[in-house]
């Protein structure tokens, strides 16, 4: 009997002891269980997609974030008892009868198991359309961290504890996935308002509309392994220009072509290296020219004769372009021609640029419908025509979430091309950045795309954006909930992340008297602390409102708060070969630039929830400084701002260095051991900074840009103890020949025990490469050695 019952179970349905029947398809099983047809199926051996909807309904969707196709799968299918088990090559995913709850487990441990009847449907009215509100609990361990959820401004790291409304904000980015320290990850595929709820009940997600429960489960064994598989489901990130990694300069906002030209001119004056310059908002002209995508601010007579002073001067320049439109633009009257405009207001609400706004004179922007594939041609066409024709770079994409002023319920009723508002809300920032991306690789492949935006959803990295923090305020705790924000959106799978380097809103410490704004030394320290915690992000941008934060606003050289700012840019600059590599590992090997400690020490617990350090990259161990030192932290009506500040003194921070590895101090070459707590030196121009043992760290020349110099003549630091390795990348800097294999890629590797250092031979070409340079092996006693390097093999005995 049990041999008849192998034989036709994989060609019929199966029906176990009990009579509960279950279809073998070919990528996993479709049931019913608890009332609710069940279907399982592997997309790989480690990634399996999980769907419920009520046993008398049908289930059809095709994914916003998902691009993987489900591959051939081997797998097994087994029942037993009261459950059906399939096995695959990495994961075991069990159903109980006859409740539904499906557990998954590796080799070796259980992993993540649903709640008993914790899956719920609640009939709703989507307008006119019958839907459900869909609900999936969990059961995760005790004391078992989790990370990720997009980007939040608590200032917390772990997400255990933790009750969020998942909806798109200006500083909130819903991304609904989580990944553990047990190395899983789990997406939440629905794009409606979403609560993530965890407490001792249980974690859950509760989505406001949806077909059925639709959820992808990943095993990747570690933090690094599920952002891979993460990203092999929704996209891996393509490179970034080298230019992009150089310093940013912006504020709001360059009122003149004469100014933001001057601005680079200065700097150039001054010897601080400056890559990028940001035109923000209003080269339009008044807001019922909202978003016009072209330059009819009289102060922008002759914008062709801006961009190409600006690229004369070796900088780059991207634009404010936004997801609305005002009245008297041509975008708007071809979108809206064709009822591609929604009607829920959004900002400005004012067509007078009075603040506060005069609603009796209100702007009649709109936002456009982005999931309509005609709407993003027509949002492309004029960005091309009116601005990517003149030069610009790239592309700021404000208000990408977009901005939803005076949210009524029935906004979320706005047709879309996709469905209702409330059905797709959250994918929004995904479709009108992905429509631009698209639009731009059709159009040329010599220049890669380049966006930075305010919102983001899950799968954004394959779509060349780089996403900033929103208009957070000058404070020290916001600069604080900066780190854990960006390394949960890491984590999320999504490598590229800023912030407004010294906040956005800076009003408070614009106070009256004598000393204020730049010259207020209250936020001289804040601004200085969170650019060297900027000098360790994917991008580093200055940028905000009420204080211009251009560094000659800061005194001049030889003064402590000037000489600061321009020692960390010029520290970024010396790192910009380390930087470009791991941009390559982010792009080939699925790799992240900012990295939660827990993501290469997860042996050590006390690891997991340290939320104010990060890796910057696999080698250098960042700790901002992020508490004031020198000048008060908190601002007090009537406090006297006007005092003198010794920014000269010396001061301290305590530091954890995670175990399993030495470290050795960036700034003295020190080493100490891992898994103690330090106390190190800090002064305005230094933060503690460490270095991995068995790193090896290229360091590049001094520049005014990031392509002045070739890099033939580089520094190799390579800090002993263990066995190191390292790939030097290099490519044509901004094009897209890399996907045809124009790069070249020379591994070093250290053999701790042989004290021997290997340089491979190169591997790959591209035109204008160098063929022939040196490398200066430096070591942490300071012994150096210079080696010719001309493609081929060298092992040098340090």
């Amino acid at each position: 009997m049990k041999f008849i019952y192998q034989l036709i179970c994989p060609l019929l349905f199966c029906v176990m002891s009990y009579g509960q029947k279950y279809e073998k398809t070919s990528l996993g099983i479709k049931t019913e269980a608890d009332g609710n047809t069940i279907e399982i199926q592997f997309y790989s051996p480690s990634i399996v997609r999980v769907i419920k909807y009520p046993a008398a309904g049908v289930y059809s969707k095709e994914s916003l974030s998902v691009i993987m196709k489900p591959s051939a799968t081997a797998f097994t299918v087994k029942s037993q008892e009261s459950q059906v088990v399939l096995k695959s090559e990495s994961l075991n995913v069990a159903v109980q009868f006859p409740t539904g709850e499906i557990s998954f487990a590796s080799s070796d441990q259980t992993l993540l198991r649903e709640k008993k009847h914790g899956t719920k449907f609640k009939r709703v009215k989507d307008t006119d359309t019958d839907s459900y509100a869909v609900y999936q609990g969990f059961d995760l361990d005790k004391n078992e961290p989790i990370y990720g959820l997009g980007q939040h401004q608590r200032g917390d790291l772990n997400q255990r504890n933790q009750n969020y409304r998942l909806e798109q904000g200006n500083t909130e980015d819903a991304v609904t996935f989580f990944q553990s320290v047990k190395g899983y990850g789990l997406f939440w595929d629905n794009y409606a308002p979403t609560e993530f709820k965890d407490d001792a009940n249980g974690t859950s997600f509760e989505s406001n509309v949806g077909d059925g429960v639709d959820y992808y489960f990943m095993y990747g064994k570690n933090a690094d392994g599920v952002v891979s598989q993460m990203r092999k489901l929704t996209g891996s990130a393509p490179m970034f220009p080298l230019w992009t990694y150089g310093f940013w300069q912006s504020k709001e906002r360059y009122k003149s072509q004469n100014e933001i030209v001057g601005v680079v001119k200065k700097y150039r004056e001054l010897g601080v290296p400056l890559d990028g310059i940001i035109q923000d908002w209003q080269y339009w002209g008044n807001n019922y020219l909202w978003n016009a995508m072209e330059f009819l601010n009289p102060e922008f007579s002759e914008p062709q004769k801006m961009v190409d002073e600006i690229h004369g001067l070796n900088a780059h320049m991207i634009i404010s372009i936004w997801s609305s439109f005002g009245p008297k633009t041509k975008p708007y009257n071809e979108l809206n021609s064709n009822g591609m405009l929604f009607d829920f207001l959004t900002w400005p609400e004012s067509g007078s640029e009075i603040f506060p706004p005069k609603k009796d004179y209100p702007s009649g922007v709109r936002v456009y419908d982005a999931y309509n594939p005609k709407a993003r041609d027509i949002y492309w066409k004029y960005a091309s025509e009116g601005l990517f024709a003149k030069g610009i770079d790239g592309w700021w994409m404000d208000s990408t979430e977009p901005d939803h002023l005076w949210v009524k319920p029935e906004d979320y009723d706005t047709k879309t091309y996709l469905g209702t508002f409330r059905k797709v809300r959250n994918a929004y920032p995904l479709m009108t950045v992905g429509g631009v991306y698209d639009h731009q690789r059709k159009e040329t492949s010599d220049k890669r795309v380049f966006i930075l935006t305010r919102s983001a959803f899950a799968g954004q990295q394959r779509y060349g954006a780089n996403t900033w923090t929103g208009d957070v305020g000058s404070s020290w705790e916001n600069l604080r909930a900066q780190i854990p924000a960006g390394l949960n959106f890491t984590l999320t799978g999504m490598p590229h992340w800023n912030s407004d380097i010294g906040g956005f809103f800076a009003g408070a410490y614009n106070q009256k008297g004598e000393v204020s704004g730049a010259d207020n030394p209250l936020f001289r320290e804040l601004y200085v602390r969170w650019l060297q915690f900027g000098a360790f992000n994917p991008m580093m941008r200055s940028h905000g409102t009420d204080i211009p934060r251009e560094i000659y606003n800061f005194g001049q050289k030889g003064e402590s708060v000037y000489d600061a700012i321009e020692k960390f840019i010029h520290l970024r600059y010396s790192l910009l070969p380390y930087i470009y590599s791991t941009s390559w590992e982010v792009t080939h090997r699925d790799s992240s630039f900012m990295r939660a400690l827990f993501m290469d020490f997860a042996a050590d617990s006390k690891s997991w929830d340290i939320k104010d350090e990060f890796m910057f990259g696999k080698s250098i161990l960042v700790a901002p400084v992020v508490e004031a030192q020198y000048t008060p932290e908190k601002i007090k009506e009537g406090q006297n701002q006007n005092q003198s500040i010794d920014f000269t003194a010396e001061k301290s921070r305590t530091v954890y260095l995670p175990a399993g590895s030495g470290w050795y101090d960036f700034w003295t070459n020190e080493k100490l051991q891992g898994g103690q707590e330090i106390t190190r030196k800090t002064k305005l121009d230094m933060i503690p900074l460490f270095v991995k043992e068995g790193a090896i760290l290229p360091i590049g020349p001094q520049v005014q840009f990031a392509e002045e110099k070739k890099w033939d003549n580089l520094q190799i630091k390579v800090y002993p103890g263990k066995d190191g390795f390292f790939t030097l990348y290099e490519d044509e800097f901004d094009n897209y020949n890399y996907e045809k294999g124009a790069y070249t890629e020379i591994d070093f590797s250290y053999n701790d025990k042989q004290k021997k250092l290997t340089i491979s031979n190169r591997r790959g070409q591209y035109k204008g490469m160098l063929s022939e340079r040196t490398f200066t092996i430096v070591l942490p006693d300071g012994t150096k050695k210079v080696l010719a390097y001309k493609g081929k093999k060298i092992e040098y005995k340090l």
